[in-house]
């Protein structure tokens, strides 16, 4: 298979536009004509303390052109199989949602918009937070879709109904999820230690159809045991806070916490899940740039939304 290496230009990483993973831009959203639709939400007005998630989605685009090499695709060789091939992947970078300073709702609704474009031209919405209260106005999106099931990789159970009036900072988003109609179930994988819930919210949580899983209690279960208490057949909207790994792999995050998942782990989680049913919607949220001196994190946070990508993509057929 011809590689693009012979003719055109060379196109290196550090050369042009920085899209994500120098897929094409597509600015004129009533033009989206992809499988896959990537959108920034550079919002990070719902964090609590170390804030800079809103510049997370230009340094995930910026690690994700480390991977731009494969003119051909990604050839795996452990599952003899070429991810992301040229000639079948139709990829495009919408660019940002707008962003309006102090306001949570503005942002959140330009956000909803985004991802309601993206459904509507039948691509698949890859958002790249921001924090993870971008995760609500994405879930929004789905009113008038066919009923989803959350799959949340995470360190935290993000439950809490409402702390001083807030109902939608970063700790809110799969309780207001939970809220939904649409929504018939979640699972939460990765919860531990010092927790952004109390007990309660842990209560509220399997009450309302959830599945709570620890790393060590994934570890001891193992990987096929833990996909088989996922429902089949669903439709899932997988959400990943970076904080989910472990910061010795992920140090650029507001809310590190040690104990966390290598990147295996939850690889071969994804690549199960996309055997299981269908995934029709990402994000992936809390990366912050100022905490991340030699990028580690971004790259690992491209790196892990190209695998899942080419998975999703391979199990369509395309």
């Amino acid at each position: 298979m011809a590689h693009g290496y012979e003719g055109g230009r060379l196109d290196l990483p550090f050369v042009g536009i920085c899209t994500f993973g120098k897929y094409p831009l597509q600015l004129d959203w009533d033009k989206i004509d992809a499988d896959v639709a990537i959108v920034g939400a550079p919002f990070d007005l719902g964090t609590q303390w170390r804030s800079g998630a809103r510049s997370g989605p230009r340094a995930i685009r910026e690690a994700s052109t480390l991977f731009s090499f494969g003119h051909a695709g990604a050839y795996d060789h452990e599952d003899d199989v070429t991810y992301l091939a040229a000639e079948t992947t139709r990829i495009v970078d919408i660019g940002d949602a707008d962003m309006i300073h102090t306001d949570t709702e503005g942002s959140h609704a330009n956000i909803e918009y985004a991802v309601r474009k993206i459904l509507s031209a039948g691509a698949l919405p890859v958002v790249l937070g921001g924090d993870h209260s971008i995760n609500i106005p994405c879930i929004e999106a789905f009113s008038e879709q066919e009923p989803i099931h959350i799959v949340q990789f995470d360190a935290h159970l993000d439950f809490v109904d409402e702390r001083h009036g807030v109902r939608r900072g970063h700790g809110n988003p799969l309780r207001r999820a939970a809220e939904k109609p649409y929504v018939t179930g979640l699972t939460q994988l990765g919860i531990r230690n010092v927790s952004s819930t109390a007990r309660e919210g842990y209560e509220a949580a399997r009450a309302m159809g959830s599945d709570i899983l620890s790393v060590r209690q994934i570890r001891k279960l193992g990987t096929e045991a833990v996909l088989a208490r996922i429902p089949e057949g669903r439709r899932y909207y997988v959400t990943i806070d970076i904080d989910g790994f472990d910061p010795s792999i992920a140090p650029g995050t507001g809310t590190p916490s040690h104990g966390g998942f290598t990147y295996y782990e939850v690889l071969e989680l994804m690549d199960g899940l996309t055997k299981r049913g269908t995934v029709v919607g990402v994000d992936l949220v809390e990366v912050a740039r100022e905490y991340d001196p030699s990028g580690v994190t971004a790259i690992l946070a491209a790196q892990v939304l190209l695998n899942f990508i080419g998975r999703i993509l391979h199990r369509r057929g395309s």
